[in-house]
């Protein structure tokens, strides 16, 4: 069984939009941290994350985007959370992390941004 999670990857204007689908559990949150690494290198103005395929995510998802957000804090780049579904945003909600981040409920509110 693989572990490899699938990203759909766009760009829209000055923004990189990647949308992991899924669970993002302890076994695929390395596929997001390299998907995002790798949009990160091209520095874009802005990066928003689509959550609105993902079904769940635990503890190893949520430190994933915390070091995304750090990088993009870092290099001067916008960081957004788009479309968090409820059990999602329950995880981030017991971590008490989701005050951290840039969220909307939609992409078009996210572009806006």
């Amino acid at each position: 069984m693989t572990h490899e999670l699938l990203i759909a990857q766009t760009v829209t204007g000055d923004a990189i939009v990647l949308r992991p689908g899924g669970d993002i559990d302890m076994a695929r949150a390395p596929s997001v941290r390299k998907a995002v690494a790798e949009v990160m290198r091209t520095r874009p103005q802005k990066l928003i994350i689509d959550l609105s395929s993902v079904s769940y995510m635990d503890s190893s998802g949520i430190a994933t985007l915390v070091e995304a957000l750090q990088h993009a804090m870092r290099n001067k780049m916008k960081f957004v959370l788009v479309g968090i579904t409820p059990r999602v945003k329950s995880a981030f909600e017991i971590s008490r992390l989701l005050g951290l981040f840039t969220s909307a409920p939609t992409l078009e509110d996210a572009l806006r941004l």
